[in-house]
């Protein structure tokens, strides 16, 4: 396959790439009527993409607004070096400021509190009507407190965290390290997959690990486990941790948490027995977003919402796409940051064809690449390639595509940290 082929399926541009691989300033596009209005719900990896890329391949016809409650965009890769010390919340921090002046995306800073699928409409926090001729919803992923006893109040209270979405927490969980005695206890639960970002935690834990054996030698790093083994990567974490923290990190599977008792902290098990922590970093099992979930998009299991994998439009809803953590993914498709702003390009094509009466591509390209740092320095990764099966209607991994990595290297390391330089700029410059 060619280059420009390449770009082309893997963006989904479909009968409108022979004329312009970009889209970009083609006759085909005066289809577009001028009152198309594509509204976006959430300025994460998927959906800050999206509305980028509608605007950049319709020759920046198509209006787009953006709703994101937040005022900067915080990535969730690359902040579990915060908690290792190797960066600061300011590395991993981009404002919307160029999305905005550069790409003319409106940026409006609320939460979305309803969203009318039969009125093509939704409505703020703040009491703002906006309406739409397509919606983008990527609200990410909501936590389900419920399913650990104490969890919420734990929480709420701000002794027990998870950190999962990179924010104000994250700093958070990096003064509790601090503040944890040399001969403490860190300990980390993960709940069954699927959750967001399959080998995050177990980087996570390499990343305390590696703070720790610095700063604090005495200490230790339990990582409770719901499922029965490490769910991405397991041979290169498991060899790096028993030859770089031999004694202060293990490994501890089959242990699915159902109680927190704050007071004491510690933490209930189904069946092991109870562990004690210093701090406790407890991730719970996770949904999509509160606005697909009141939506009532959330047609898969009761967690995920249900998607024709071909344009991403919900299957409950038309003219509803919903991208990113939300979704219920194919066959070995990660919850990833760089998957969701994959599906971002290949949704953003299928709307700007749709809306110019244009074909859109009927076997488009998906790419993941996840990248862990196992101290500030070595890292491993794994790739992968997804292609629409045009008669299973979903997605199937390219065979050969991708790989992992045969061992960590300081090398990987340059190669992650230009990755997230280079997708946080795809996402938001």
């Amino acid at each position: 396959m060619q280059r420009r082929q390449f770009v082309n399926a893997s963006l989904g541009l479909g009968a409108a790439a022979a004329v312009s691989p970009l889209l970009s300033g083609c006759a085909s596009l005066s289809g577009i009527p001028s009152k198309s209005q594509v509204v976006v719900i959430g300025g994460g990896f998927a959906g800050a993409t999206a509305a980028k890329y509608v605007r950049m391949l319709s020759d920046y016809k198509i209006q787009v607004v953006l709703i994101e409650p937040n005022p900067a965009f915080v990535s969730c890769p690359i902040s579990n070096l915060v908690l290792g010390g190797s960066k600061k919340m300011e590395d991993i921090t981009t404002t919307y400021d160029t999305l905005s002046r550069k790409h003319g995306v409106k940026v409006v800073k609320d939460m979305v509190a309803s969203v009318n699928t039969d009125k093509k409409s939704i409505t703020t926090a703040s009491g703002v009507s906006i309406g739409y001729d397509k919606l983008i919803m990527s609200p990410g992923i909501d936590f389900m407190f419920n399913t650990i006893e104490g969890l919420q109040a734990a929480h709420d209270s701000g002794q027990v965290l998870h950190a999962w979405k990179a924010g104000p927490e994250t700093a958070s969980l990096r003064k509790q390290l601090e503040q944890m005695r040399d001969g403490g206890v860190y300990a980390i639960s993960i709940p069954q997959a699927p959750y967001r970002c399959p080998p995050g935690p177990y980087e996570r834990a390499s990343q305390v690990a590696h703070y720790l054996k610095q700063h604090k030698p005495k200490s230790k790093v339990l990582i409770l486990d719901a499922n029965e083994d490490v769910t991405s990567k397991g041979k290169l974490f498991k060899a790096y941790w028993a030859a770089n923290y031999k004694g202060m990190l293990e490994y501890m599977p089959s242990h699915k948490a159902t109680a927190v008792d704050a007071k004491t902290s510690t933490l209930k098990f189904d069946v092991q027995s109870d562990v004690k922590a210093d701090v406790l970093n407890v991730i719970p099992a996770q949904t999509a977003g509160k606005i697909a979930v009141s939506t009532k998009l959330n047609n898969v299991n009761g967690r995920w919402c249900g998607v024709n994998y071909l344009n991403f439009e919900s299957t409950q809803a038309k003219d509803v796409h919903i991208i990113g953590d939300s979704i219920m993914l194919a066959p070995g498709m990660p919850k990833s940051g760089h998957m969701a702003n994959s599906q971002a390009k290949v949704c953003a094509a299928a709307i700007v064809a749709q809306l110019a009466g244009l074909e859109i591509n009927p076997a488009p390209l998906l790419s993941n690449t996840c990248y862990s740092f196992l101290n500030d320095k070595d890292v491993v990764h794994v790739a992968s390639v997804h292609q629409y099966n045009v008669a299973q209607k979903t997605y199937l991994t390219v065979p050969g595509s991708g790989g992992l990595s045969p061992a960590p290297n300081q090398l990987e390391g340059i190669y992650a940290w230009n990755w997230a330089q280079n997708i946080w700029a795809d996402t938001l410059l």
